[in-house]
């Protein structure tokens, strides 16, 4: 009898221990998953015109990303129909959010012989903005300094000015 019982108390144990374990453990399944987005892209399509002006005794002209000019000194304008802004084409992926930066420095624009000073580069967007229907415009201005009794003649950027986006 007493052997029945340990036989019986030892199966009890066993499977105590077993059943014990089997309830302290659980499991769960998951998936995984990611989304390739659109690279976001800008594609230059206007450069930026000042257009035609009278220098006389110097000052600034200010060219918004709307397109109009003010000037400050002596310079006046002559002619308003090729005035343009710089304008590009944000391409990404519809509805998210991107920076824009703008040139920080000064360039130089030259007629071979002067040179005049452009800075202070503005945009339509300000800090950024979104991609909507997979494109977004973007348009830049920026203040021309113009030299008293400037020498006439077509004056052009010497270094190429960059405007950055990236997906914020």
């Amino acid at each position: 009898m007493v052997k029945r019982v340990k036989t019986i108390l030892l199966l009890l144990v066993v499977g105590i221990n077993y059943f014990g374990y089997s309830q302290t453990q659980a499991t769960a399944s998951f998936t995984a998953s990611a989304t390739i987005i659109q690279p976001i892209g800008i594609t230059t399509t206007a450069n930026m015109n000042f257009a035609n002006l009278d220098a006389k005794s110097g000052g600034t002209v200010i060219l918004t990303p709307e397109i109009t000019r003010t000037s400050t000194g002596g310079v006046s304008f002559s002619d308003n129909t090729a005035i343009s802004a710089a304008a590009f084409e944000v391409t990404g992926e519809d509805g998210f959010s991107f920076s824009i930066t703008l040139p920080q420095n000064e360039y130089k624009l030259s007629n071979g012989s002067e040179n005049m000073i452009i800075k202070d580069f503005t945009s339509s967007l300000a800090d950024g903005g979104y991609v909507s229907g997979g494109s977004r415009i973007i348009k830049v201005g920026a203040t021309l300094n113009v030299n008293p009794n400037q020498t006439p003649g077509v004056y052009n950027s010497q270094n190429p000015m960059n405007v950055t986006v990236n997906y914020n």
